[in-house]
């Protein structure tokens, strides 16, 4: 996600680096840079020229202070312009009062029927919602079936009539069972089409005008680039629509629609989804992605997903083991889950500061960690409990059993001595104090790591 955009940037600042202060004449070069970078990440052309205007009115006159150079002042400068373009700040969902309305809208192909399943399945596990889902798709089976796939797999209701061809009719009974059975948000999928047309226009416009919602949502395929903010501005026409969600942001996207769609339609992007699995959406908030974007990371993002999967009890149950040098293939396999849960391992490293670039090339499979899982699946419980029990002969046969080999094996093996090592030095505050002051030594790095 907005990977050659990131270096594009990067290369941009580059320009600076050397200069004792900001003048028009270097300025001018960088921000010729930048502004070929958003029109390369099929930004807007007149959203990328006011954008590279108004960060040069800030940056000329600026004083320097001696702390920081002008490199650096002006990605803080891009920095608050990109968070501005984007929005300013995050915008909540509105589905106060006592039954919430969400009406999803969009082309065929964008993800809406994905992303009613993701919404339904947030809104139930982080808002503590009880949502009901909606298969106003009267042209495409396929689309109803998808639906009740979706809410099986999530324990959600999915309201739904093939006999009906009328969606309004589908929409208002929906609403009236959902009220008589105490759901508290309805999310009504509706059809879409290959590209604007009137009948879809018309279409979705009395459905809106029926069951008067309390959020329209426009779903657009992240990866459309331009052609999604030019499609966003004819269904706002129509329905003016309260919110934009961008699908599909892990794929290859340069993310003009990103950092074009608020400047054009003015309305704030609420949703991205990151992947096909359902718990893969995310709030979109505006700063965090301006960090992302200028090589930053997203740190704040990150911590979070883990307190999500952050069991209290557990960690106290850990953090006694380990103290008590207990720490075992169970506990390792445990750690493990818990990252998977947190999504996709390419897209958590990309959070990190600086990783971003050094992740660009690199291919990492979705399920990253089964080779490891499928190793120690083949231990029997007691070599998990007893680490120390594995000798050569239980190396090959593990290695026999999970399909790798005896150097996977051993390189596992490493891996968690290695980890066992550390989580050992970070339950003692002296011991984690003398790394860290052996780090600094060393200029920061930590060999392995």
């Amino acid at each position: 996600m907005f990977e050659n955009l990131t270096e594009k940037f990067d290369r941009a600042f580059k320009v600076l680096k050397g200069h004792g202060q900001i003048s028009e004449i270097n300025v001018a070069e960088t921000l010729k840079e930048v502004r070929r970078a958003l029109l390369d990440a099929d930004v807007n052309f007149k959203t990328a020229k006011e954008f590279t205007t108004t960060v040069k009115d800030k940056a000329i006159g600026q004083n320097v202070l001696t702390a920081i150079s002008p490199g650096q002042l002006m990605i803080k400068i891009c920095h608050e312009e990109l968070v501005e373009l984007m929005g300013g700040n995050e915008v909540d969902i509105n589905i106060k009062g006592n039954l919430g309305i969400v009406l999803m809208s969009g082309l065929q192909g964008s993800g809406k029927t994905t992303f009613s399943g993701k919404l339904a399945n947030y809104l139930k596990n982080k808002k503590g919602k009880n949502p009901l889902l909606v298969a106003c798709d009267v042209y495409r089976p396929a689309a109803i079936d998808q639906l009740h796939v979706l809410g099986e797999q999530l324990g959600i209701e999915v309201y739904s009539n093939k006999e009906e061809k009328n969606p309004v009719k589908i929409a208002e009974a929906a609403i009236q069972h959902a009220k008589a059975k105490g759901f508290n948000v309805v999310i009504i999928d509706t059809a879409g089409r290959l590209a604007v047309d009137e009948q879809m226009m018309t279409e979705i416009a009395d459905v809106k005008k029926a069951i008067n919602p309390t959020e329209t949502l426009f779903v657009v395929d992240s990866m459309t680039g331009q052609d999604a903010v030019n499609t966003a501005k004819a269904f706002d026409e129509r329905i003016n629509f309260d919110g934009v969600v961008l699908t599909k942001l892990d794929g290859d996207t340069r993310g003009g629609a990103a950092l074009s769609i608020k400047s054009v339609v003015n309305k704030p992007i609420k949703f991205v989804g990151t992947g096909e699995k359902m718990d893969a959406l995310d709030v979109f908030y505006p700063s965090r992605m301006a960090d992302r974007i200028l090589g930053k990371g997203d740190i704040v993002s990150l911590v979070e997903r883990a307190q999500e999967q952050f069991d209290e009890e557990e960690a106290r149950k850990l953090q006694k083991r380990i103290k008590k040098n207990q720490f075992d293939f169970n506990d390792f396999l445990g750690q493990l889950q818990q990252v998977k849960k947190m999504g996709n391992v390419k897209d958590l490293m990309g959070m990190m500061p600086g990783m971003g670039k050094a992740m660009k090339d690199v291919e990492i499979e979705d399920d990253a960690f089964k080779y490891i899982e499928a190793i120690i699946y083949s231990m029997t419980a007691q070599e998990r409990a007893n680490p120390d029990l594995i000798n050569m002969a239980r190396k090959n046969r593990i290695a026999k059993g999970s399909g790798t080999n005896i150097q996977e094996v051993n390189k596992l093996m490493k891996q968690f001595e290695d980890t066992k090592k550390m989580m050992k030095m970070m339950s003692n505050p002296a011991k984690m104090a003398q790394m860290m002051k052996q780090m600094k030594g060393m200029g920061g790095g930590m060999p392995g790591m």
